[in-house]
């Protein structure tokens, strides 16, 4: 076996420091360091799925008993399927429940002075793990188990495991009332959760906090293995098992990547243990060939702010050029270039511009000159890019995201992007050691697109040669799937949507069927050129319980999309989904209490893992880094050196002086005036709400500075830019604006349960209307790929309005996803969406397509 292992550039070099066992921001104290000790991680690859068991290791050094909270990313696809907890050599097994009651029963035991541990997801790559009464000089072992599958291409599968949550931008107002979490982020009414996703980052200079161990064997199942490669850390054999070097530190990802000989197309049934159902797993190759190509219109958003400082924003430049590069002169464009300020090249037009060697170049000048800097306030550049790409007719509509993905707003910027999207297809590119890779994989999703993860500079050109295959049209698109010998259970496939199929990219299907496990499945879909694709598969029967497990997870993941874009009838059904197949979501959580009381009276000392500064961030220097202080603010104990007070963070904008007006112009910016060239008005106008508004604190931008409570008066004689100090900060209970076990709402149940006036609906549909008129004249295929879009435009925006008069509309939907020939449906949308346009009352006569 052999293993490639990317030497670190001279940069990287020279960003690692020589330091002794202490530096600023250690939270070493005089009882001791920090609660979380050893964190070992063990995966077994059989061919596609890879079974990961994580082990967090706790040990409490000091006299007073301990409460440890750690915040850790896992997978995003990766099933929870099991957890256990050992102290004095007793091993209690997890209980998968509901989480407001999971968390009423660990409150509980920790107040009666028993052992106990809750696990509980936070995002879909962002976890939680508390653990209490840990007595002093005791050791916790925590475990948990995952089941998860690997993306596989071009025939190579890709084993991904995240080892640290990096600091995310936090936009929106400071709640009032207490914090839902322990972390160092203010709750605000855009990220209601912010403080359980924001732990407390170490500055450089801090010694290796844990001891970090990852071991993975490998077991081809029948496929033919070839080369195995580790991008990011150096790796070693030992009697079969690949294992890092020893020192190794959590800060970036661990990415493995296993060339496969291509396999065939596959069909497998896993019976349930008990009655007639099970889950189906189909896998379908693409067709020989190349596509030929529609003319694009393609908009480019570039994240420019202080997160994707170094060796991320050189990547990210040269990928947004490589797009750039791809067009020709049948495409349109736009780029878009943001942090918490939008902008555009300059000497382009506002909207999109003819892709010319001349156009194309000033759009290379301009991404060359991006530079880190401000926050990451990614809503306003997403919906202007798809705004720009509305009126796109007769074209592939592309909309390209490259990022970090570092934000907390992920349900805000799902719930308002959703019904943007339509036919839009939005590729994501992930640019990090510790990339946010589920919400970044729910962005693709919803727009049917592709998401790449980018953790080195040499994987880039590789993404990129992908990506650019996905810019281009799919092979076979208008997929269906046909069960025969067993009935697919209706509504349990996943992806809900189905997307076309790509060159050297299997299509995975799952879902759920009843009756017996045999039979055959048929998919079909028709190619460019207009041609019937077919391909039928023979079902195979098999004792894979992982396929289940893998099912239950994207099934929860389309639930928990639908929930936040508005449909919070949704919730008991993941509830209810999540406790039969045993897999954790973000409604329900792990929980393990010993019934040994061991501290009389529930007395603890509560303490939060800080976690380390992701491997090629670009630390500011030690005067200027408050934001990532990790002081004795987050922990219960003294830090004997103290903290200095720090500027303002480098992801907030300076503060008003006391009474004084708000700062003019981009915030997020070292100096000068608002950049030159043209570009969109800043995400708000209004400074009040606003981070870094007046009247304002710069924890509203997502900063928690973690000083103590002296240090916070030393700024105007009070709390840091008037927030409170970490002693004042009260602690404890859910976000305030959702239930215990309900989502962190952006906004009200009335507003984001689809509350859109019905005259929007009505322009909507004048609009859709004459888009259908202007293409009258195409082919057939071309018409067919137009109502596809339609319907999947219409699907979205009609998801939430249920009331009679978007009757039409819904029964239109049904229509267009029946047996007429594309004339009968081209004929009857064109007049449903001009009738509803215009007000025109349904006449009493059912149309023909109803009756």
């Amino acid at each position: 076996m052999i293993i490639y292992v990317n030497p670190m550039s001279r940069g990287e070099l020279d960003r690692v420091r020589d330091v002794p066992e202490s530096g600023l921001g250690t939270m070493r104290t005089e009882r001791g360091n920090l609660p979380l000790d050893r964190l070992d991680v063990q995966a077994a690859i059989s061919g596609l799925v890879a079974r990961t068991e994580v082990t967090a290791e706790f040990v409490n050094t000091h006299d007073a008993a301990l409460e440890a909270t750690y915040v850790f990313p896992l997978p995003d696809r990766a099933a929870v399927v099991g957890m256990t907890m050992t102290a004095d050599d007793r091993t209690v097994t997890a209980e998968l429940r509901e989480r407001g009651a999971a968390r009423e029963q660990y409150d509980q035991a920790i107040a009666a002075g028993q052992r106990a541990s809750i696990a509980e997801e936070e995002r879909p790559d962002v976890f939680t793990m508390r653990a209490g009464n840990i007595l002093p000089g005791e050791r916790i072992v925590v475990r948990l188990r995952l089941v998860g599958p690997m993306p596989f291409e071009d025939d190579a599968a890709t084993f991904r495991f995240p080892l640290v949550v990096a600091p995310r931008y936090i936009p929106g107002g400071a709640l009032p009332g207490p914090y839902s979490g322990e972390g160092q982020a203010t709750d605000t009414d855009a990220v209601p959760d912010a403080s359980r996703i924001s732990p407390p980052v170490l500055l450089p200079g801090f010694p290796n906090p844990l001891r970090l161990s990852i071991g993975v064997t490998v077991d081809p199942a029948g496929l033919e293995l070839g080369e195995v490669r580790s991008s990011l850390h150096t790796v070693s054999e030992q009697d079969g098992t690949l294992r890092i070097a020893p020192g190794e530190r959590a800060d970036r990802d661990f990415v493995l990547r296993l060339a496969y000989a291509p396999g065939g197309q596959t069909a497998v049934a896993v019976p349930d243990d008990e009655g007639d159902e099970g889950t189906y797993q189909v896998v379908v190759l693409p067709p020989a060939g190349e596509a030929t190509p529609r003319p694009k219109d393609v908009v480019l958003l570039l994240d420019r702010s202080g997160s994707m400082g170094g060796w991320k924003m050189v990547a990210a430049r040269r990928a947004a050029a490589r797009v750039i590069d791809t067009l020709t002169t049948a495409d349109r464009f736009a780029v878009l270039t943001f942090d918490h300020y939008v902008e555009q090249p300059e000497g382009l037009a506002a909207g999109l511009s003819e892709a010319t060697d001349r156009n194309r170049y000033r759009a290379v000048e301009h991404l060359a000159r991006a530079d880190a800097r401000g926050g990451t306030d990614l809503l306003a550049p997403l919906t202007t890019g798809l705004g720009l790409l509305a009126d796109s007719t007769g074209r592939d509509r592309v909309l390209v995201l490259v990022t970090d993905g570092q934000v907390g707003n992920e349900d805000q910027i799902v719930h308002d992007v959703t019904p943007l999207i339509g036919s839009t297809r939005l590729h994501t590119i992930g640019i990090d050691r510790a990339v946010n890779a589920g919400f970044l994989g729910r962005l693709a999703a919803l727009g049917a697109g592709r998401a790449e993860l980018v953790e080195s500079e040499d994987r880039l050109d590789t993404a990129m040669e992908h990506i650019h295959r996905r810019i281009g049209a799919p092979l076979v698109t208008g997929l269906t799937l046909i069960g025969e010998g067993f009935t697919p259970v209706e509504g349990t496939r996943t992806p809900l949507r189905l997307p076309g199929l790509y060159p050297g990219v299997p299509l995975v299907v799952t879902g759920r069927y009843s009756g017996t496990a045999t039979g055959t499945v048929t998919v079909t879909g028709t190619t460019r050129d207009d041609q019937a694709f077919r391909t039928t598969v023979a079902v195979q029967q098999r004792a894979e319980p992982a396929i289940t497990k893998q099912w239950a997870r994207a099934r929860l993941r389309d639930l928990e999309d639908a929930y936040t874009a508005g449909d919070y009838s949704l919730e008991q059904q993941v509830v209810d989904t999540s406790l039969r197949f045993g897999v954790l979501c973000r409604f329900t959580a792990y929980v393990a209490v010993d019934e040994r009381v061991v501290n009389q009276g529930g007395k603890v000392q509560r303490v939060t893992q800080p976690v380390e500064m992701p491997s090629g961030w670009e630390s500011p220097a030690p005067v200027a880094a408050g934001m990532f202080l990790a002081s004795a603010a987050a922990s219960p104990f003294p830090d004997p050196a103290g903290a200095m007070p720090p500027p303002p963070p480098m992801f907030a904008p300076p503060a008003p002086a006391p009474g004084g007006p708000a700062p003019s112009g981009p915030s997020y910016m070292p100096s000068g005036p608002p950049p030159s060239g043209p570009s969109y008005a800043p995400v708000s106008a209004d400074t009040s709400s606003a981070p870094g508004g007046s009247g304002v604190s710069a924890k509203k931008a997502g900063v928690w500075l973690g000083l103590t409570e002296a240090d916070d008066a030393a700024d105007s004689g009070g709390p840091m830019f008037g927030g409170p100090s970490p002693a004042q900060r009260p602690r404890g209970g859910m976000a305030r604006s959702a239930p215990v076990r309900g989502f962190a709402r952006a906004r009200s149940r009335d507003q984001a349960s689809g509350g859109v006036p019905i005259g929007d609906v009505r322009a909507l549909a004048t609009v859709e209307a004459g888009r259908l008129r202007d293409a009258a004249d195409q082919p057939a295929y071309e018409r067919r790929d137009l109502l596809d879009d339609l319907v999947s435009r219409l699907t979205v925006l009609l998801t939430p309005l249920t009331g009679d008069e978007f009757g039409p509309l819904h029964d239109l939907l049904t229509f267009l996803g029946g047996d007429a020939t594309v004339d009968e449906k081209w004929s009857t949308a064109v007049q449903v969406l001009t009738d509803f346009g215009s007000g025109t009352p349904e006449p009493t006569a059912k149309p023909f397509w109803k009756r």
